[in-house]
Order: structure tokens, then sequence, then C-alpha cells
């Protein structure tokens, strides 16, 4: 099973990368308040069911893929049957969502 994992910092976390990113959007005239830069891993999992691959992604992301202390992450399951993307929060260190 496919998936993907987002990774970026927590809200509150100090981010220079982003602040870098939103201070040159600002100077090529684009109208930004913030940006966050994070990373995205794509990752085949050996597990047939979405809570099993699920669960496994998790522990991933807590020992290995994020820094639980300053990160959050996202993962989201690709079905090969329907190609759908299945996301859902995930607790812990994921706990904070998307940034709008």
């Amino acid at each position: 099973m496919r998936a993907t994992v987002l990774v970026r910092p927590k809200p509150g976390i100090l981010d220079p990368q982003g602040q870098a990113v939103a201070s040159a959007l600002r100077h090529l005239g684009f109208a930004v308040g913030d940006a966050r830069v994070g990373r995205v891993i794509d990752v085949e999992v050996d597990a047939d069911e979405p809570d099993a691959a699920r669960t496994q992604l998790e522990r991933m992301c807590e020992e290995l893929l994020a820094n639980p202390l300053i990160e959050s992450y996202q993962i989201a399951l690709d079905d090969d049957d329907d190609d759908a993307v299945a996301a859902a929060p995930v607790t812990g260190a994921a706990a904070a969502g998307p940034r709008s």
C-alpha cells in the first residue's frame, strides 16, 4: 500500500526556511502572510489493511520521519483498488493540522 507523509514544523516553532520563502515571494510581488516549509515522504508499506498501514506509518513518523517535539505530520493512504486517497488526522505529533 502506498502512502504519503507530510511533515512540517508545528505552529509556533521557528521556521527559517519558511521565513526565507515568504520574504522571497513578497520581493517577487506576491501577497503572502506566512509560509511554512516541510517535506513530503512517499512510502510503500507492506500492509493489506489501511488500519495496519496507518499504524506502521504512525510508528515510522514517531521513530524516524518526524521529530515529534517540533514537527507535525499527516498521513495519506493511497488505495490501489480505487485510486482514492484517505487522509485522516492522527493523534500525537500530528494533531496540528494544515495551516491555511
